[in-house]
């Protein structure tokens, strides 16, 4: 559901979008032609996906030098334990997702994306894993996909486990917040926006419909774990695969960075596109510095 243009009105200040894109400098062609051969050699390709891919469509990251969250302000991402024990703290996540989540979920897929859909669609990428919880993978048109951290464009009852459209939520919050106005700052990669604690104090957040229990996003909150059937399954399908090409992201995180390492042990060809340093950089054959949107263009038209 789009909210109506006079919600917005009334309930959010206009947000310039930002460029969150790190500084860089143009890709040497002698890299973009490695790429381009190390993709050509692959058949069965297995690709990791990281906040990298999203900051060309608008959304912050956490981690990028100078433009990123932790770069530009003091805030932090909600931690799991918080978000379960806490109903402040649960009221305080809803209301900012609420102010965010119309510029949040109108953002598009890049060029990046697309190109990825299409090496699905010719046969070329086995498997796509990607880290994002924004669904532009999906919106591009991915299937052979699992975002391994969940999606924001998902909502999941903590008592009996129901999964829901976040569309639908939006709508109970605007039926239970009909007066309720803020002014807020920036967005957060999550879709969380920048609102002062005591401006969220009326805000009303809604229950499960099914059983009355605590609604979460269906994201992999920081300091929780990834489901290990996921893990498994991921894992299977590098097992299936000839090659790793890892798209705009650091690897900081044990759960994407574990597929590395089992692709190391397995002697398997690893690429790597990023602006900066990533945790795998020794275990990659090739190592490619750019925005990530113009190099995968360039080598698809190789």
């Amino acid at each position: 559901m789009r909210l109506p243009r006079r919600f917005l009105a009334l309930h959010t200040a206009p947000v310039r979008r930002a460029s969150f894109v790190p500084a860089c400098s143009k890709t040497d062609a002698n890299s973009l032609q490695l790429l381009q051969d190390f993709v050509s050699r692959a058949s069965r390709l297995f690709v990791i996906s990281g906040a990298g891919l999203s900051t060309e469509s608008g959304i912050p990251d956490y981690r990028s030098e100078g433009v990123g969250l932790y770069a530009r302000t003091d805030r932090r991402p909600m931690q799991h334990a918080e978000f379960v024990r806490s109903a402040k703290s649960r009221q305080r996540y809803w209301a900012r997702n609420f102010v965010g989540w119309p510029q949040f979920s109108s953002h598009q897929p890049n060029s990046a994306h697309q190109v990825l859909q299409q090496w699905e669609q010719r046969g070329k990428l086995h498997w796509l894993v990607t880290q994002n919880v924004d669904a532009l993978h999906s919106k591009a048109g991915q299937k052979r996909l699992t975002e391994l951290h969940g999606c924001a464009h998902r909502v999941m009852c903590l008592g009996c486990g129901a999964i829901s459209a976040r569309e639908e939520l939006q709508t109970r919050f605007v039926a239970l917040n009909p007066d309720w106005s803020v002014q807020t700052g920036g967005v957060a990669p999550d879709g969380d926006v920048f609102i002062e604690d005591e401006q969220v104090l009326n805000f009303r957040v809604p229950s499960c419909e099914n059983c009355g229990g605590i609604l979460k996003p269906e994201v992999t909150f920081f300091g929780d774990t990834v489901n290990k059937a996921t893990v498994q399954f991921v894992h299977d399908r590098l097992r299936e695969s000839d090659a790793v090409l890892v798209v705009g992201s650091s690897l900081q995180v044990y759960s994407g960075y574990r597929f590395l390492l089992a692709a190391g042990d397995r002697k398997m060809s690893v690429a790597i596109v990023n602006i900066g340093s990533t945790r795998a950089d020794h275990l990659a054959k090739l190592k490619v510095r750019g925005r990530c949107g113009e190099v995968l263009s360039i080598i698809q038209s190789l």
